[in-house]
């Protein structure tokens, strides 16, 4: 399951547990906060999990649950794992027992069931961001009896305090679960060309030995993506009436890639070259060993993952 929205929501309150929000508002100081609900139906009257980063007194994260309308205690993490205008990845593993919260891949705060679980099938996000995706995992990826029975995956930009505006937001929704066969192969309306990006998301399988993303003209290969967990290393190529000219295999940091965790591949295509971020972090330069970029018109991922998301 998959959103996808590039406008900023404004600031708005986020329910009777911030009181103080209003009366902030009144006298023009909006508060940088936004909230991630895990809820029953379109109304805010049951959250299951309400998860509230704060950015005031230093920034700390409220969790909460509200149940017919009323909350009930918060519980504060003193920490703040946000950083105004820089992009994240936001997890919420969901295990038997609790919610399981993960910011850019770590650990960061676990919350206790207060209801069942299983009533929650409504996302819902306020406040000022720039929201990228959202996508939804199933748990048949996980290994047995080590796993949480499902896991959503936000990834977003916190925009800057001067964009956050008073706007009543966009009602919650749910998308039904695209399905993605591997090997998957897609067109690139138009081909490439300078600004167009090409989005790949998914999960490395655990016992995942190699996967690969191709950008295809015909028969070619224009730009080949290869991480081998195999050999602890990301390969990249090209392939012409169908030979591969050399390796391109050096990476400014460690491999991005690992197995039984989400990733996020952004390729954005430029006159001389692609630039590729890995979970929002440039990772390298591809320069153009085809030149017709409009030919380069065709998505191919196979391997040892699962996809979640794709855009072309």
């Amino acid at each position: 399951m998959q959103v996808i929205c590039k406008e900023v929501h404004g600031a708005r309150p986020l329910g009777s547990d911030v009181g103080n929000d209003r009366a902030a508002e009144d006298f023009g100081f909006p508060l940088p906060r936004f909230a991630v609900n895990l809820q029953t139906g379109f109304s805010d009257k049951d959250i299951a999990l309400h998860f509230n980063p704060r950015f005031e007194e230093g920034g700390y994260v409220v969790c909460n649950t509200k149940q017919r309308g009323c909350w009930g205690p918060e519980e504060r993490k003193m920490q703040m794992p946000f950083q105004k205008g820089k992009p994240f990845e936001l997890c919420f593993l969901v295990q038997s027992s609790e919610f399981k919260v993960m910011v850019n891949k770590n650990f960061f705060v676990q919350y206790a069931h207060r209801v069942p679980f299983h009533r929650v099938d409504t996302i819902s996000i306020t406040g000022p961001l720039q929201l990228s995706y959202i996508n939804f995992q199933p748990p048949g990826i996980w290994p047995p009896n080590s796993a949480p029975m499902t896991q959503t995956v936000i990834h977003t930009v916190h925009s800057a305090p001067g964009q956050m505006f008073p706007n009543p937001g966009i009602p919650p929704m749910v998308y039904p679960n695209p399905t993605y066969p591997m090997p998957f192969f897609t067109s690139i309306p138009g081909g490439l060309y300078p600004s167009k990006s090409i989005i790949v998301s998914g999960t490395v399988l655990p016992s995942a030995k190699r996967f690969h993303i191709n950008l295809r003209s015909g028969s070619d290969i224009a730009f080949h993506l290869n991480p081998r967990f195999d050999e602890n290393v990301v390969v990249r190529n090209t392939q012409i009436n169908s030979s591969w000219g050399s390796e391109e295999r050096s990476l400014p940091r460690k491999m991005p890639f690992t197995r039984g965790t989400s990733f996020s591949v952004w390729i954005m295509c430029e006159s001389h070259c692609l630039r590729v971020a890995v979970d929002g972090q440039h990772l390298f330069e591809y320069f153009h060993r085809m030149k017709n970029l409009p030919a380069i018109n065709n998505l191919e991922v196979a391997g040892d993952v699962q996809l979640t998301h794709v855009q072309t």
